[in-house]
Order: structure tokens, then C-alpha cells, then sequence
């Protein structure tokens, strides 16, 4: 059951004001040196480290919100750039942009006029989302609170109740001394910075805090069993003909995450399945940054297979909303070449569908889904633009190559315990190790993404269509030259002067020499 106080509980009062507020924002404002606190009963408790901001509470400035709101959610780093006083201003935007989109009878049905809150295992998580909710139950807005979470449930519990959207409480794969808020609409729907974010950080970056109270009520809910039969619902774990069962062994590396709850509940007591569990522990500390790309945080899991011969092994990261596979010879396998493997099955069951992929993948992908008689669709990076794309087509399946998987199933969103469960699906029909399914796969040559610094990013990316004029080209996301035996990929960062660079090729000659080729067009390499 949820640790967050329901508003009746609220039982601080700073001096002077007339209004009862939760433990968490009193802690808060405790940190901040908040003026009101030096005369409070409670001034003297601990409270968690944090720089003091003297009086500048009264006012947070709008680079402040400015900095922490990103293409496709908000994060920054906790307290300094996201603390409770700018929660409150996010909820509260939050509510007011998620009811501004409700229309007719829905406008005044008090089941749709709520929002979904959850929230991951980070230490500021639960102090974040209390003030989230605070922020959205004053703009009258009701909230379910869920617990905690992986941000896939999420999706699940917002079309599972029926409320006009969900919010989940996390900083997804980045360090633990970061937090955000991952922002979903009504039945599913992306909040990016097309679709609401800027409508959202408007309202937080003008409303005063606290400027009114609660007019609504928080209930909470634990949705872990009916979601664990929502996953398991699409498990097979079919043999195909004339080929033996057996158990698979399976190393899961939880990054001490989400994965850690949320793998024993659903995959724990399946007997085909037998797992050796690391990182489970889901305290708001990790062994390893929670990022399953960067290839070290692979390291545990990969000795891992080795030490167990293991059939498989999973690495998921923070919010447990995407995974990365090893195989059974502990080497990486490469996100788009499974969004390739995976893409058959999906066309079997659903001849001529959609299977979306993001403009970095393989162009085996393409060849894949060609082949499998479905129709390919490139997109741009980033799950608010994969989450629309598979919608407006009605896509079956999408894959990224930063780990996210989709599904039409799953109301177009991403699922990394939907993307294990279509592995161990094929893996049983085939009985074949996940090394030998990919390994026809491996057609071609990539270079991984690779950065460089660039300070006029807009201009550099004109000049690469101009130098490659002979090529096909296109600007879906960024430039992407193409010719016959290779191809690449030059896009912006969102939030730095850098360009990101991947390119393949037919053979690893070729690799090698068009990296250098197109590397000194670029700018400085940087590290990442």
C-alpha cells in the first residue's frame, strides 16, 4: 500500500497561514530555509540535504522550469533544479492541461476527471509525487494513487480505470541524484513538447505556489495482480512441433530498479522459467548507473551468463520500461536487430500490419519486415514520435534502438516485460538460443552512435545535405545520406551542442573508412 498521506492526514501548519500542508512539502520547505520556518515548532527536525535558497522561494524562476522540461518529459536533478515547490507547479499544470482536453459529458464525469500518480523507488520519489498530487488535487482534479511502479504499468493503469491520464514519479536511466515526471494522456496518449509539455510548463512557470487548496481527493489502488495476468495474458510458452520443452535459465539484472518489484510478481512462479536474479534490491541505490546501453552496466550480467550458462540474459534499466538482451554467449544483442527478429511473429499473426522503427536501425529491420509481408515505417527518435506513428498506422509492433518496444496491444506504448515476454515466446517456439536467431541478422556493419560537439548544429547538418547531394537523402530527423552499400544518420541533441552520428555499412573496410570520412565534418569527438 502507498506511503503518501491523503490530505485529511495533513497535520502541519506553517505559522500565520490557515491551510494544513503534507509532511513532505513541510520537509521541503524546511530545506529551503523557508522565512516562515525559524518561528515553526517543527523548524528543528531533519530534514534532507539540500542547498539553501534563502528567499528565493517565493519565486522560482522561470529558466528554473525552463531548464528541467525536456522534448518528451521533465527531469532534472533533485533538489537543486527539481524540488516539492516546482512538483506542486507541475501537478498543477498537469491537471489543468490534462482536463483542458476532456470534452462533452467527460467534462463532468468525476472518473474521467482524475489523473493516474505513481512513482519509481528514487528517494526523492515519494516527497516529489506527494507534492505532484498536492498541485493537482487544487485544481480540482482527483488522483489515484498506484504505488510504486514501472512506468509500463502506468499505461496500463490509465486505460485499466479509465482517468484522463497518469503521471509516474521518475528519472527513468539516469543517476540517482536525478528525478522527473513522465507525463501520459488520456488512454495512452504521448504529453511531449508538441503535444503539451510547453502548455504544461506555461501554467507551472506562472501559477503561485500554493495559491489555492485541495478540491479533490486521492484514493489509493494496487494494480499488481491485475496487471501481472495483463502480461502474462500474451505469454505462449508453445513449443513448436516436435521440439522438446525445457527450462530456461535466465539472468535478470534489475539495475535496482522497478524490474526488482515487479519480476518476482510476474514471472516469478512460472516453472519454465527459472531466474538468477541480481541488482533486485529497489532502494534509490545502484551497483551501476541504470542505463543498459552504456555497455559497463552489462558487465553483471554478462559474467553472470557466463558463470551460470544461461540460457538468456536481461538488463533493464531504472523505470523498467526498457531491457537490453544478452545472449547465451553474454554478448549484447543489438536492440534493432531484435526489433527485426521480433517482427515475423508479429506479421504472422497480423499479415500486412505496420511495424514502425526508428531511422538509427539496421537496414536489415526494413528487409525483415519486407520479407515477413508487412509494411516498414521509419521514425523519428523518441517515444512520443514512435507512440503516434504506430497509432496513426495501427502498427502491430515497434522497436527503438534505445530499448523501448511497442505495441498495438499495449495501446500503441512501449513495454519491457511485453518485449520479454514476445523473446521467451520465440525462444520456446523455436528452441533456439536468442545468439543463433540473431546471428543471420548480423548482415551488415554498424558504428554505434557516436557524438560530437558542434555549436552550430542547424548549419552543419545543411552542409552534410549539400556535401552528399548525390545520395538520398532526407530531414525526417536531422539528415540521413544513403547510398547503396552504406548509409548514415546526423542528428541534434535536444539539450546539448552536440550532433549524434550512426552510420552502417556493407562491409567493415567500408565502415572504416567512411567513419573517417564523415567524422571530420562533425566537430570534436566527445565521450558519452
Amino acid at each position: 500500500m502507498s506511503d503518501l498521506q491523503k490530505p485529511e492526514d495533513y497535520d502541519r501548519q506553517c505559522p500565520g497561514q490557515n491551510y494544513c500542508i503534507s509532511d513532505a512539502i513541510c520537509s521541503a520547505r524546511r530545506a529551503r530555509n523557508y522565512p516562515l520556518c525559524k518561528d515553526c515548532q517543527f523548524h528543528n527536525q531533519s530534514v534532507p540535504d539540500s542547498k539553501s535558497t534563502g528567499d528565493n522561494h517565493i519565486v522560482v524562476q522561470a529558466g528554473m522550469i525552463e531548464k528541467i522540461f525536456k522534448a518528451y518529459d521533465v527531469r532534472g536533478i533533485y533538489p537543486d533544479a527539481l524540488n516539492e515547490d516546482i512538483a506542486w507547479r507541475i501537478g498543477h499544470g498537469t491537471a489543468q492541461f490534462l482536463r483542458s482536453q476532456l470534452t462533452g459529458y467527460d467534462r463532468s464525469d468525476p472518473k474521467v476527471n482524475t489523473l493516474a500518480v505513481g512513482r519509481d523507488m528514487r528517494k526523492s520519489s515519494s516527497s516529489l509525487c506527494q507534492a505532484f498530487i498536492e498541485g493537482v488535487l487544487s485544481v480540482g482534479v482527483n488522483c489515484i494513487d498506484v504505488g510504486m511502479i514501472d512506468t509500463s504499468q502506468m499505461y496500463f493503469a490509465i486505460n485499466h480505470l479509465g482517468v484522463c491520464g497518469g503521471v509516474q514519479t521518475t528519472a527513468s536511466h539516469n543517476p540517482a541524484n536525478y528525478n522527473g515526471f513522465k507525463i501520459t494522456g488520456r488512454g495512452g496518449k504521448p504529453i511531449g513538447q508538441d503535444t503539451g509539455l510547453v502548455e504544461i510548463k506555461r501554467i507551472a512557470a506562472a501559477v503561485p505556489a500554493r495559491s489555492s487548496l485541495p478540491q479533490a481527493k486521492v484514493v489509493q489502488t494496487d494494480l499488481a495482480e491485475q496487471y501481472k495476468q495483463f502480461v502474462l495474458s500474451f505469454l505462449k510458452l508453445t513449443p513448436g512441433k516436435g521440439k522438446k520443452t525445457k527450462k530456461l535459465k535466465v539472468v535478470v539484472d534489475a539495475s535496482n530498479g522497478m524490474a526488482g518489484k515487479y519480476w518476482p510478481i510476474i514471472f516469478g512462479d512460472l516453472d519454465q522459467i527459472e531466474t538468477i536474479a541480481l541488482n533486485f534490491e529497489h532502494k534509490g541505490e545502484f551497483a551501476h548507473d541504470p542505463n543498459p546501453l552504456v555497455e559497463a552496466n552489462l558487465q553483471q550480467c554478462r559474467s553472470a551468463v557466463r558463470k551460470h550458462h544461461a540460457d538468456l540474459g536481461i538488463c533493464f534499466d531504472g523505470d523498467a520500461d526498457r531491457c537490453v538482451l544478452v545472449d547465451e554467449k553474454a554478448s549484447p544483442v543489438p536492440c534493432d536487430l531484435l526489433t527485426a527478429l521480433l517482427a515475423k511473429p508479429f506479421l504472422k499473426d497480423n499479415p500486412g500490419a505496420t511495424v514502425v522503427y526508428d531511422l538509427r536501425s539496421s537496414w536489415v529491420v526494413r528487409e525483415q519486415i519486407e520479407q515477413a509481408g508487412g509494411v516498414p515505417r521509419r521514425e523519428r527518435v523518441g517515444h512520443s514520435f514512435m507512440k503516434r506513428a504506430l497509432g496513426e498506422s495501427d502498427g502491430v509492433f515497434g522497436g527503438e534502438l534505445s530499448g523501448h518496444f511497442y505495441f498495438r496491444d499495449n495501446w500503441y506504448c512501449d513495454s519491457a516485460f511485453l518485449a520479454v515476454v514476445a523473446v521467451l515466446n520465440i525462444l520456446y517456439e523455436q528452441n533456439q538460443h536468442i545468439g543463433r536467431l540473431i546471428k543471420p541478422l548480423k548482415r551488415y556493419h554498424a558504428s554505434g552512435e557516436r557524438n560530437f560537439r558542434c555549436e552550430d548544429k542547424d548549419a552543419r547538418i545543411e552542409q552534410l545535405g549539400e556535401q552528399f547531394s548525390d545520395a538520398k537523402i532526407d530531414f525526417l530527423d536531422g539528415v540521413t545520406i544513403e547510398y547503396p552499400h552504406w548509409w548514415f544518420n546526423v542528428r541534434k541533441s535536444n539539450t546539448e551542442p552536440l550532433l549524434r552520428l550512426n552510420m552502417e555499412t556493407d562491409s567493415r573496410e567500408l565502415l572504416k573508412e567512411k567513419m573517417a570520412q564523415v567524422s571530420v565534418l562533425l566537430g570534436e569527438p566527445v565521450e558519452y
